[in-house]
């Protein structure tokens, strides 16, 4: 065989391989499919009153042109039928057309919890339109939190939920974030990119970190894990970790961007329930 021959049969070879697993992931595709995942946090600080307390977690909707509303629709009825005590968002609720706010808040503003539900922002939503999706979210009754926070009173219990601006296109400061809570509180902290846990977790102050991002990589191959992932979001991308005295969990997002499938990574709701250690 000479080397034109060889090439062409490589080339064919590769090609038949590439449709192959493009209807292996099609036939397998996840993507529609959200499942709960029940984390326990174990905290040391953690009031009696609040053994028990559950918060769920949705980010990275990414609403069109991929991700359609009735996916939202269905993960929306399936965290309410979980009663949450409080409903955390956060960040890129939508991907290229920023008009999809105008349907996508008042989906998400149909969510029920017992001590409202709170949002920050992602990269998506800077490099789309940050204010106007900031202000089309409070209209529909979703406060988003940009470096600001406040105390979620429960019985005699509380903690000092911190809502972080975005890592990558915003401008973060995490000493205005954490401005109104006291030296004792347990914080939990909503930063959209899982990576700055690093640096979070040497401050000292935050107690739980709630991060998206990654989308896990939607595609991740056993034992080998995700392909692609984006930046700020290559270390921690899938699950809980414990970084020095913080814990950090990343939600593996609800929608899809660039690949319209996911694989051994299903859209994911976070039920976390609050534990004394």
């Amino acid at each position: 065989m000479n080397r034109k021959e060889f090439l062409k049969v490589a080339g064919l070879a590769v090609g038949g391989g590439m449709v192959a697993a493009t209807s292996y992931l099609a036939i397998n595709d996840e993507s529609q499919d959200p499942v709960v995942d029940r984390v326990p946090l174990r905290l040391k600080n953690l009031h009696p009153a609040l053994e028990g307390f559950t918060i769920l977690q949705m980010t990275d909707l990414h609403l069109y042109p991929m991700t359609q509303p009735p996916l939202i629709e269905k993960a929306v009825a399936m965290a309410n039928s979980l009663n949450p005590d409080l409903v955390v968002l956060t960040g890129d609720y939508v991907w290229q057309v920023l008009e999809a706010i105008d349907e996508l808040a008042p989906i998400l503003a149909g969510l029920n919890a017992r001590y409202g539900v709170y949002s920050t922002l992602g990269n998506h939503d800077y490099w789309l339109d940050a204010d106007v999706i900031t202000g089309t979210m409070e209209a529909s009754g979703l406060p988003v939190l940009v470096n600001q926070g406040l105390t979620i009173q429960q019985g005699e219990g509380s903690f000092y939920l911190a809502g972080l601006d975005d890592g990558w296109s915003g401008n973060p400061d995490l000493d205005m974030t954490l401005d109104g809570a006291k030296p004792e509180d347990l914080v939990i902290l909503l930063c959209h990119e899982p990576d700055l846990a690093d640096p979070f977790s040497r401050d000292g102050r935050v107690d739980v970190q709630m991060s998206g991002h990654t989308h896990a990589g939607q595609i991740r191959i056993p034992g080998i894990g995700a392909l692609i992932l984006p930046y700020l979001g290559r270390k921690y991308d899938m699950g809980l970790y414990r970084i020095k005295d913080m814990l950090l969990y990343t939600n593996r997002g609800l929608g899809v961007i660039s690949e319209p499938v996911r694989y051994n990574c299903p859209p994911e709701i976070t039920q976390f329930v609050l534990q004394m250690a």
